[in-house]
């Protein structure tokens, strides 16, 4: 679960990290009652939106008076952002902070996030602050700094100042720094987060430190032991095909392909994504029905399927186990029937009274071509989707 920049800073005061007095609002006069309150400017106006590269979108403006810090929040409040991270159909600005403009001398990127491949929760740190961490990994790999956290001992202040010399940083902010560090890793463990990220922590004029951004992402399977940051979740910045798809219960994630694809099992679905990949294909979505999948459920997944424009083909791909092929085979059919959609399905049926379901689909009378086996039935898909454009 992502949390809102406003929402990150609020947090970030707990664990003594400096932030800036700043103000959030719904509505474009209370942005400009905010600003004659932090007066004098300039001020920083921010769209809250979960995504990054906000700035490049327009998202994100210094402005001189209350006037245009009104009138960037009335052009934003009711509109969506996209950015290079929302996806095309971008994120519903519902919510504007404001807070004073300062006057930078250095900009830092610092984060805390879990090194899956060493299995260690480490902090990163780059000279590079502002950019995209991503770019400064393929243009200046050497000016990522890394230090790793023993989990038995906690965030230790040597290592935040060593990390602080590498930055650059000298005299009363080598401390600042490291109690920076230190925040951050025990806000991380504290609150089960995924991910704490500020960038750029910068160098003010005055040679102050101060989080310009904050990023919390938190693991949503810990949420049960942190009600009050669940609290925190915004689900008007959820794709709506998400939504629907979490309260159907299964999982769902949106591509940017032509194949939409639905499958029992999350291994069986990446090996699926995998091959029409291989065919020369695009997977337009991630969906694992589960495998107690339905008719209803599997009517469900057709329907968020079908509400991405781009979908040209539907690849279904079932291991019956504990669920019955027959019963996916009539849960296809009565989707297919019910939505009316034209959009070609292409089936592949593998165990559990697989040969009964193959035949039900074969005398159906509909769009819906049944697969002897996988290849095949990527091969198919991937053709007929191309056939579709």
């Amino acid at each position: 679960m992502n949390l809102h920049e406003y929402q990150a800073k609020e947090i970030f005061k707990k664990y003594g990290l400096p932030v800036g007095e700043f103000e959030v609002s719904t509505k474009a006069t209370g942005i400009g009652r905010a600003a004659y309150d932090l007066a004098p400017g300039p001020y920083a106006v921010k769209c809250q939106v979960h995504s990054g590269a906000r700035g490049k979108a327009g998202g994100v403006k210094v402005v001189q008076t209350p006037a245009e810090a009104e009138a960037f929040a009335a052009k934003w409040l009711g509109r969506r952002l996209v950015t290079r991270q929302s996806g095309p159909h971008g994120k519903p600005v519902n919510k504007i902070l404001i807070e004073r403009a300062v006057k930078v001398q250095k900009e830092i990127y610092v984060s805390c996030a879990i090194d899956r491949a060493k299995a260690a929760l480490v902090v990163l740190a780059s000279p590079c602050g502002g950019m995209s961490i991503e770019e400064v990994a393929k243009q200046s790999p050497e000016k990522i700094f890394r230090e790793e956290i023993d989990l038995l001992v906690g965030p230790e202040a040597f290592q935040g100042r060593e990390l602080a010399y590498r930055l650059g940083l000298e005299g009363k902010q080598v401390n600042a720094f490291a109690k920076i560090y230190t925040g951050i890793v025990r806000m991380f463990l504290d609150n089960d987060l995924s991910l704490v990220e500020i960038n750029p922590l910068v160098v003010t004029e005055s040679g102050a430190l101060q989080c310009l951004d904050a990023k919390i992402n938190v693991d949503s399977y810990a949420l049960y032991r942190h009600p009050e940051l669940a609290e925190m979740d915004d689900p008007t910045q959820e794709d709506p095909r998400v939504a629907t798809a979490v309260a159907a219960g299964f999982s769902y994630v949106p591509l940017e392909g032509t194949i939409g694809c639905l499958v029992n099992g999350a291994g069986l679905a990446m090996g699926t994504m995998d091959i029409i990949k291989n065919m020369g294909g695009t997977p337009a979505n991630f969906l694992d029905v589960g495998g107690t999948a339905t008719k209803d459920r599997v009517k469900e997944a057709f329907k968020v399927i079908l509400e991405d424009p781009n979908v040209r083909c539907i690849m279904v791909n079932i291991f019956g186990g504990i669920v019955r092929c027959d019963m996916i085979a009539e849960g296809i059919k009565g989707a297919v029937e019910e939505i009316k959609t034209k959009v070609p399905v292409v089936v592949r049926l593998e165990g559990n009274h697989a040969q009964k379901g193959q035949e039900i689909l074969t005398d159906c009378g509909l769009n819906i071509v049944p697969a002897r086996d996988l290849r095949q039935a990527a091969a198919l898909a991937v053709k007929t989707a191309a056939a579709q454009a």
